[in-house]
């Protein structure tokens, strides 16, 4: 079974250095971090009211790290001037919504294919790898087909709630099922599949065994957890039940 990555999103050590204001904790710190404890990419969501990530900190992370940095993004003329200026790794769009806490659900591509063409279009010129955010459903991987995209990143925060409302009951099973009858769909066309809300040291074995997932991008569960154990231990352990889940997966294939 291939390598799973894992994204780091720091969002999060900027919603706490916004919260006093000043410059600590800083997120290009923690994003050089997590590379040393062993991070594929780095993910950072700048949003239209910058409730956390700065226009500064996309400048600083796009000089300063050595990672691949993922983009999250709305599908507005701003971002994907800011995302054509910096030239990320990847640009994933994501629905945005300037009322909620956080992402809330997965962007309506299949309902929005004639608005999200020509961002998705400008952002594969420019040699930016497009991803879409979208729930694990077979009508939105079909419209991110159509889009022409190479990547679509599932949406695995229905999972995580159900998991923490039954703890692994008849809900959790469901909404994992989705994510894996997705996945599989993702890659029957010819879409890498990337994964990521949500995810705890519970709920992420499940999802990281699932081979057609390539990476999982988690970030606010990291954050929190390096409150109690430092971010250097937090994303360590991540990691380990990744590849823990993954290699007992592919022995579970071969056997």
């Amino acid at each position: 079974m291939e390598y799973l990555r894992l994204g780091v999103n720091i969002d999060h050590v900027a919603t706490i250095r916004n919260a006093r204001g000043g410059g600590h904790p800083d997120p290009v710190r923690a994003a050089r971090q997590a590379a040393a404890a062993g991070a594929d990419g780095i993910t950072a969501h700048l949003r239209e009211d910058r409730r956390h990530i700065s226009d500064d900190d996309i400048s600083r992370l796009s000089e300063g790290i050595d990672l691949p940095l993922n983009l999250e993004m709305a599908a507005t003329e701003e971002m994907l001037q800011i995302a054509l200026r910096h030239r990320p790794h990847a640009g994933c769009i994501v629905p945005e919504k300037r009322q909620e806490v956080t992402t809330e659900g997965g962007l309506d591509a299949a309902g929005g294919l004639d608005e999200l063409r020509p961002y998705c279009e400008r952002l594969s010129e420019a040699g930016i790898r497009v991803s879409l955010f979208i729930d694990p459903d077979r009508a939105q991987l079909e419209a991110a087909k159509e889009l022409g995209v190479p990547v679509v990143e599932l949406h695995t925060g229905a999972y995580c709630a159900a998991f923490f409302a039954d703890r692994g009951g008849t809900r959790t099973k469901t909404e994992l099922a989705r994510i894996v009858s997705a996945a599989e769909m993702a890659g029957q066309l010819g879409l890498e599949c990337h994964a990521g809300h949500g995810l705890t040291f519970d709920t992420v074995g499940p999802v990281a065994a699932v081979p057609e997932v390539m990476e999982l991008n988690i970030g606010h569960f990291l954050v929190g957890e390096a409150i109690f154990c430092g971010l250097d231990s937090s994303i360590k352990r991540m990691r380990s039940l990744m590849d823990q889940a993954r290699a007992e997966a592919g022995g579970a294939r071969s056997a």
